[in-house]
């Protein structure tokens, strides 16, 4: 097999391209999974025995949670190589990245805040896992406002780049707290090995929802980093002939 288009879409160029073409495809499918998902779980789905309607929400706090860390991860390996091969192209994807999981990550916390008063009688407990996902959120607000403390920005790239890593160690102790703690948090029921402690009609809303998020992260992130390479190459030849090369297709359209 060749892995040459590997390669290529580390260039600017190419990966500019590439984001050009599929990020609308990203965005269109995630968009249509969320809305089969939502209608599927908000109106299709039983209510729980025991938690009756209270346990739709899983359908909005299930994916924003676990796109969460998993944004993390991708933003702590792009700072892992902005670090040791100074890629700018990485660069840019984990600035773009650093939003995009505040976001989700604050959807998750509020969504749980809302599942907890009626489960829990409180909005907000300081349960291991909501602690740990609120640690995750000021780790990516770090990155944020790191990237925007320097003036150079490789260099706020490279200490955005520290700090995901030395924060990737927050992600295993928000997945596994429900484990290694006495948690209020329930666990898994869903995202683990085995049969699903869940009945099909609610499972196959929530399996779309995840898919259609993680779509619409990848859309969110692609336009992201477009605009952020644009931002820094504004000036070289490559994205002069793109602004030609785009202006031209608006043209014809």
């Amino acid at each position: 097999m060749n892995w040459t288009w590997f390669h290529r879409l580390a260039s600017p160029p190419s990966f500019f391209r590439f984001a050009e073409r599929f990020a609308p495809w990203f965005g269109g499918l995630g968009l249509l999974l969320l809305l089969v998902a939502w209608y599927g779980g908000l109106v299709l789905a039983p209510a729980d025995y025991q938690q009756k309607d209270a346990f739709r929400i899983i359908y909005v706090h299930v994916p924003a949670a676990a796109v969460s860390l998993s944004l993390y991860i991708a933003m702590a390996v792009c700072g892992a190589i902005t670090l040791i091969w100074r890629m700018k192209l990485a660069e840019c994807v984990l600035v773009a990245i650093a939003p995009v999981g505040a976001s989700f990550t604050a959807l998750a916390l509020l969504t749980g805040m809302l599942w907890g008063k009626p489960m829990w009688g409180a909005y907000w407990v300081w349960d291991a896992r909501l602690t740990a996902e609120l640690v995750l959120l000021f780790l990516y607000l770090g990155v944020v406002g790191l990237n925007g403390a320097f003036d150079d920005p490789r260099t706020a790239a490279r200490a955005c780049g520290l700090l995901a890593i030395v924060g990737a160690v927050n992600v295993p102790i928000v997945h596994y707290s429900v484990v290694w703690w006495n948690s209020l948090h329930q666990g898994s029921t869903i995202l683990k090995f085995g049969k699903p402690n869940i009945s099909a009609s609610m499972a196959w809303p929530l399996y779309a929802g995840l898919l259609g998020t993680y779509l619409w992260c990848g859309y969110a992130v692609l336009r992201r980093a477009q605009n952020e390479l644009l931002l820094r190459e504004r000036g070289t030849r490559w994205v002069r002939e793109m602004g030609t090369e785009l202006a031209g297709t608006a043209d014809v359209c």
